[in-house]
C-alpha cells in the first residue's frame, strides 16, 4: 500500500522534527519545510496527499501558502495555529483550509485529524451510488460523478465543500444544525468549533449562489430546493 505523503511546513525546529518523527512512526511519508516559500517549492516539486501548514511562517505565512495551494489543487489542508484566536481560525478556513489544529497538540490528536480529513476526501471519490443527478433550479449535484454544476458549468469545490453540499442535498429544505453538519461532514461526534461550519458555508455560497443556502437564525442552515 502506498504511503500517505504529508507536507509539513513549520518554522519551529523542535516541533518540526518531533512531529516528523511521530508521523513517520505512524507510517506516513513526510516532507518538511521551514518556511512558507520553501513549503510552496516542496509542494510544487511533489504534490502531497495532505498539507499541514503553520499559520505563522517566515517568508510566506501559512494563510497565503494555503491560498497558493488552493489556486492549483484541492489537496486537503490542515492549518496549525499556536493560538485559538478566531481571526487565525477564520483566516485559515477562508483561505481554503479543510480543518485546523491548535498548538500545542498531542501527536495522536494530529494523526486522528489527518485520518479524518483524508477519509472524508477519499469518501468523496470512492464508489458509485445509484442516486440520480439532483437538480435545484440552475444547480445540479451529481453524486456519482462527485460533481456540481451551475447553469451547466462545473463548479470547482474542495473535498470538504463537496461533502457539505452532498450533506445538504440529502435533506433539501430541512434545517441542519451546525452540530449535525459537524458530525456529518467533519466527523466531530463530540462537537467541534462551529466556526468551521460557518466559514465553509460562506465559501460554498460564494460558489453556488448566495441565495441557495439559507440561514435559519438560532437553528442552522438549509438548502433551498426551489428554482
Amino acid at each position: 500500500m502506498t504511503e500517505t505523503h504529508v507536507l509539513f511546513v513549520e518554522d519551529d525546529d523542535v516541533i518540526r522534527e518531533a512531529t516528523q518523527l511521530s508521523l513517520q512512526r505512524q507510517g506516513f511519508r513526510v516532507t518538511v519545510a521551514a518556511d512558507g516559500l520553501l513549503g510552496l517549492s516542496a509542494f510544487r516539486a511533489g504534490p502531497p496527499d495532505i498539507a499541514l501548514l503553520d499559520v505563522m511562517l517566515p517568508g510566506m505565512n501559512g494563510v497565503s501558502l494555503c491560498r497558493r495551494i488552493r489556486e492549483q489543487t484541492s489537496v486537503p489542508v490542515i492549518m496549525l495555529s499556536a493560538r485559538s484566536d478566531p481571526v487565525d481560525v477564520v483566516l485559515g478556513l477562508e483561505a481554503g483550509a479543510d480543518d485546523y489544529v491548535t498548538k500545542p497538540f498531542d501527536s495522536a490528536v494530529l494523526v486522528a485529524r489527518i485520518s479524518t480529513v483524508l477519509r472524508r476526501a477519499g469518501r468523496d471519490t470512492a464508489g458509485k451510488s445509484a442516486d440520480p443527478v439532483l437538480r435545484f433550479g440552475a444547480l445540479e449535484i451529481d453524486p456519482d460523478a462527485v460533481q456540481v454544476r451551475r447553469d451547466g458549468t462545473v463548479i470547482e469545490l474542495t473535498p470538504t465543500e463537496m461533502r457539505l453540499i452532498l450533506r445538504f442535498a440529502e435533506e433539501p429544505g430541512s434545517v441542519l444544525s451546525r452540530d449535525t453538519l459537524l458530525a456529518g461532514v467533519w466527523d466531530y461526534q463530540w462537537g467541534g468549533d462551529t466556526r468551521v461550519v460557518d466559514v465553509h458555508v460562506q465559501r460554498l455560497r460564494a460558489k453556488i449562489g448566495q441565495d441557495r443556502i439559507e440561514t435559519v437564525r438560532g437553528f442552522g442552515y438549509k438548502l433551498r430546493p426551489g428554482s
